[in-house]
């Protein structure tokens, strides 16, 4: 009786350890499950799919090598899915439902605004301005904000240092990106004229953007602002005809200004690159680009060689910055956008890679990229 009850204690901890790593396998597939019902509301899909479910119970249950079990694990799957299922579509109802927190850089008709309004179309959200950028990140680092939207590159004049020092600055991520074409146009209060305007205000991306065409306007002085819809909300203000500002066509309708000189910009391209970002990152099966931050050892070589581990992996680099450390001379943080996603075995290669050359790195968002405007 003893050498039972010792027998049956045995398979029973060994039942235990089974079931701890079942509940760790469980744990895994409806954390994925969650991304699942992310993607299925994003693309309005149904939680329901008869014909996936088969597929997936008979595949189980064909991986028993004993095949009197299968009966049994097709009733357990049966029974995981519907419980995920139901998790699924509390998931969605619950996202649906809920009112998001968005910031966005700059006032009403920014081009911030226009990429706020394009990546969220068809969610429940309050929108909330502020002039700055590190307003901006502090209102989601802080938990103020889910989310907050921010330009991050332009196709004209390269990436915007300010915003890539606060993402490596604060604890924040990428979690997607909307490209908008941009359009820049002079605007000024009725009775205004090229001839009468001696001062304008625009977001320095602005008064960069449309350099050429102020080189036959000398005597026009730019003057960085705020924003561009910031610019153009302060000439509607003041009504002067000597005002001038470099903003949206939104931002002439809003603030009842006229159009002076229309698409100033020199490049006809001239593209935005915006990041929506959030205080902790999300986990999305089909995001293709990863941004991450990275130091390399102040050693001879040591930044060749970490960009040879990307092109010996294949990914592609699709864009590289650098900004200085500011506690080092002549040392630099490369910020890297690549494509893939974390969990390809090819993308864990590339990360174990480049430790032997890095001192430093950061992963700021792994997420669908965008190029449609």
């Amino acid at each position: 009786m003893e050498n039972k009850e010792l027998d049956l204690n045995s398979i029973r901890l060994q039942i235990d350890e089974v079931d701890h790593k079942l509940a760790e396998a469980l744990e895994a597939r409806l954390n994925l499950v969650m991304q699942v019902a992310d993607y299925k509301r994003s693309k309005g899909m149904q939680v329901k799919d008869a014909a996936r479910e088969k597929i997936v119970i008979d595949k189980v249950a064909g991986y028993m090598n004993d095949p009197k079990y299968s009966i049994a694990v097709k009733n357990i799957m049966r029974g995981i899915i519907d419980q995920a299922c139901i998790l699924e579509e509390s998931e969605i109802s619950s996202k649906e439902a809920r009112t998001l927190e968005i910031a966005c850089f700059g006032p009403e008709a920014s081009f911030t605004h226009q990429a706020l309004e394009t990546y969220f179309k068809g969610q429940k959200f309050n929108r909330h301005h502020f002039n700055t950028f590190d307003e901006v990140v502090e209102s989601v680092s802080n938990g103020n904000m889910d989310y907050a939207v921010l330009p991050i590159e332009n196709s004209s004049t390269g990436g915007i240092t300010d915003v890539y020092d606060l993402l490596r600055q604060n604890d924040c991520s990428i979690v997607g990106e909307q490209c908008v074409k941009i359009e820049q146009n002079l605007m000024a209060c009725e009775g205004a004229s090229l001839e009468t305007i001696k001062t304008v205000y625009s977001h320095p991306q602005g008064i960069k953007q449309t350099k050429e065409f102020f080189k036959d306007y000398p005597n026009i002085e730019k003057v960085p602002f705020f924003s561009t819809s910031k610019s153009a909300q302060e000439v509607s203000e003041k009504q002067d005809i000597t005002l001038g500002a470099i903003a949206s066509r939104m931002a002439a309708k809003i603030y009842g200004l006229k159009i002076i000189a229309p698409a100033i910009n020199y490049n006809s391209n001239n593209t935005t690159r915006f990041v929506i970002i959030s205080k902790k990152p999300e986990h999305d099966p089909l995001a293709d680009k990863i941004t991450m931050i990275v130091a390399v050892k102040h050693e001879t070589g040591s930044l060749y060689k970490m960009l040879a581990s990307f092109y010996h992996t294949g990914l592609n680099m699709m864009n590289l910055e650098s900004r200085p450390m500011g506690s080092n001379n002549w040392e630099y943080y490369f910020f890297i956008d690549v494509s893939g996603n974390l969990q390809d075995p090819v993308v864990k290669d590339l990360l174990e890679e480049i430790q032997g050359n890095i001192t430093f790195c950061k992963i700021l968002g792994n997420y669908r990229s965008n190029r449609e405007v």
